[in-house]
This record gives structure tokens, C-alpha cells and sequence, in this order.
């Protein structure tokens, strides 16, 4: 092992040690002038940015900036509340739109198509009124749910047993009828017009076929009964034929009523045109009573129109109701015993078209 007096002493130290040992010296203090160069800079940058930093007004103005330092913000933090900042206008709230909502359907009150206590009247010359129901006449509480129609023929049914009886009315407009195919064809009764008074001459008529008609409709074991098409325009005429029904009859046991059919005439002028309701109410009433006298059971017979409004069903209560109307459903509201639900029926037996009759009762046992 070498101890420290063994090295050599520095006055032995050869050019090429020294001149390395300057070159590496150069070096040091090259590369410290760059660095104290480089710090200088560095401060300079800084102090101009100082100088150039927003701390007033006219600062603010000259740099276009419009909002505050960072640092002053930072410094002022325990002060400042957030609507303090300008900045936040820059970000406005998003506000969800509401879902649009169906607007309730405006109600109008006293509508008399909704409240239950009109219906609806359709004149033959196309317009239309609502009228009051009246609280003192007897309302229908038939079921129409239970309707059934099948070829032609309509049903009705409750507990699941049919409970009515399908008809046609028949005058001298049908020609020949084979009754027996008529009955076999599934229909239990017939009406049969006797005649008739004309609308222009006041002339009482007889049906053609209406004797042959009733004969023939009994041999084929239907259910019978009858109408006249009426135009009087005193309650004289009115029992005049009535009686001209009765002298008809003969000896003919009716099942099913006789009935008084008067109505307006369609596209022509007619002699009771100029009748009053109370007057036509005393010509219908005349001719039923009559008729009621001599045994046979009665019926008016009309269309919605005719039955409200050409005459008062107040004052003929006692008579049962044929209602007309085409229809698939009725719509009269009230007590009806028959009604004749179509005027282009189809029934094996009878030429051309032919109404068709649905009835609630069995007359042939009342």
C-alpha cells in the first residue's frame, strides 16, 4: 500500500496535463457566463409582464381584456360570491323545454247532444232539432245489445231466448204473395193495408188484394193484423174509416192490432196539410177508439218526426206505438210496442222489396 508522500510533486507536471487541465476550466466558465445569461433574460420577461398585468381601469382598456387576473381573483376569493364574476353570464342555464299535454277538450255546457235529455229529430227536407224529452211519457227500456239481424230478419233475445216476433206489411204494391213461402221463410206475422183516403180527393179506397190477402195469410198459420192509411181532416171522417175497417174484417179474428197510419205526404200537397197537432191528435184518437169499441186491439203508427212533433202522445197513451225507422238501431226514446226497421227487406214468398217489422209482443196472446 502506498501512503500520500509517495505521490509526485506538482512542479513535475508535464504541458499536455496542463493544457488539458485549462481546457476543462474554459469550459466551467463558459458554460456559467451562459446560464447567469439565460437568468437575466428570464427576469426581464417576467417585470414586463408585471408591467403589462391589469390593475386598473385604463390596464383593462389598453389590453382588451375583460376580465380580472388570476391572481386577484385568488387574493379576493374570500370575499367574492359567485354572481361577483362577469363570466358566468358567458355559460347560460339550460332550461328543458315542457313536454307539450293535450289540451282537455273544451265541454259546452247544456249540449243537447250529450246531456241525456234531448233527441235528435231529421226532417224530410234535411234539417234537424234537438227536442226535449218529455218526463211524463213512458220510456222504451228494450236492450239493443241484444239485436240480432240475420237474413233480413231481426232478433231480439234476453237470458239467451228469443222474445220477438219478425213481420212484413203488406198492401196492393206487393202484388201476388206466396204466404206459405212467407211463413216458411221465418216470418210470424203479416200487417195487412185495408186501404186507404186520397190526399187530393178525400176519396175512401179499398186495398185490391186486401180480402184475398187476409184470407190467405190466416190459412198459412200467420199472425194477422192490419192498417189504414188515413187522411181525414174531421174526426167524422176519422170514424168513417175506421168503420170502413171494421165492415172488412167481417169474420176475421184479428191477432195482432189495427192500426191508424196517417202520414205527411212526400212532394205534394195534401188535404191535412193545413191540420193543426191538437186536430190531428183528435182524428187519430177518434179512429182508435173506434175501433177499440168494436174489440180489436190498436196501434199508431209513425216515424220519429211524426209521433213528437204532428201529434200529442200525452193524450194517446193507451194505444201501443208502431215506430218507423230505417235503421239499424232506434233512437225514439220512447215506449214502442213494434217497429219497422227497414223498407228494402228481401223475404222469400214476395216480389220486389218489402218492410220489414220486429215485434216486442206477442199479440197473438195478449
Amino acid at each position: 500500500m502506498k501512503m500520500p508522500e509517495d505521490f509526485d510533486d506538482h512542479s513535475n507536471l508535464t504541458p499536455t496535463v496542463v493544457m488539458a487541465i485549462l481546457a476543462v476550466t474554459f469550459f466551467v466558465a463558459l458554460i456559467l457566463v451562459l446560464v447567469l445569461l439565460f437568468n437575466k433574460s428570464g427576469r426581464n420577461n417576467q417585470t414586463g409582464q408585471e408591467q403589462t398585468q391589469p390593475g386598473s381601469t385604463e390596464d383593462i382598456t389598453s389590453s382588451g381584456s375583460q376580465y380580472p387576473d388570476t391572481e386577484e381573483i385568488i387574493s379576493s376569493a374570500g370575499s367574492a360570491h359567485p354572481d361577483d364574476f362577469d363570466f358566468w353570464e358567458m355559460y347560460p342555464e339550460s332550461t328543458e323545454e315542457p313536454e307539450p299535454t293535450e289540451e282537455p277538450e273544451a265541454t259546452v255546457e247544456n249540449d243537447p247532444s250529450t246531456d241525456g235529455k234531448h233527441t235528435l229529430i231529421k226532417y224530410a227536407n234535411g234539417e234537424e232539432e234537438w227536442v226535449l224529452i218529455s218526463p211524463y211519457l213512458p220510456k222504451h227500456e228494450y236492450d239493443f245489445t241484444k239485436l240480432v239481424c240475420q237474413s233480413d230478419l231481426m232478433k231480439y233475445y234476453e237470458n239467451g231466448k228469443q222474445t220477438s216476433f219478425v213481420g212484413v206489411d203488406i198492401s196492393k204494391l206487393q202484388d201476388y204473395v206466396d204466404f206459405g213461402r212467407v211463413k216458411r221463410a221465418g216470418i210470424d206475422f203479416v200487417m195487412l193495408r185495408v186501404g186507404s183516403r186520397g190526399y187530393g180527393t178525400g176519396q175512401l179506397n179499398l186495398d185490391d188484394s186486401f180480402s184475398d190477402n187476409l184470407q190467405r195469410a190466416t190459412e198459412a198459420g200467420l199472425d194477422v193484423g192490419v192498417y189504414f192509411f188515413s187522411q181525414a181532416v174531421t174526426t167524422d171522417e176519422a170514424v168513417e174509416e175506421a168503420d170502413l175497417v171494421i165492415e172488412n174484417l167481417g169474420e176475421y179474428q184479428l191477432t195482432y192490432p189495427v192500426a191508424f197510419d196517417m202520414e205527411k205526404i212526400e212532394n205534394d200537397t195534401a188535404r191535412t196539410d193545413s191540420l193543426t197537432r191538437a186536430e190531428k191528435t183528435a182524428i187519430t184518437k177518434a179512429f182508435l177508439d173506434r175501433i177499440a169499441e168494436a174489440g180489436y186491439k190498436t196501434m199508431i203508427y209513425g216515424n220519429k218526426e211524426w209521433l213528437i212533433k204532428e201529434i200529442d202522445m200525452s193524450k194517446l197513451t193507451a194505444y201501443d206505438v208502431w215506430l218507423s225507422q230505417a235503421a239499424d238501431i232506434p233512437d225514439y226514446p220512447y215506449k214502442f210496442a213494434m217497429w219497422q226497421y227497414s223498407f228494402e227487406g228481401a223475404v222469400d214468398g214476395i216480389t220486389g222489396y218489402v218492410d220489414m217489422n220486429i215485434s216486442f209482443i206477442n199479440y197473438a196472446e195478449k
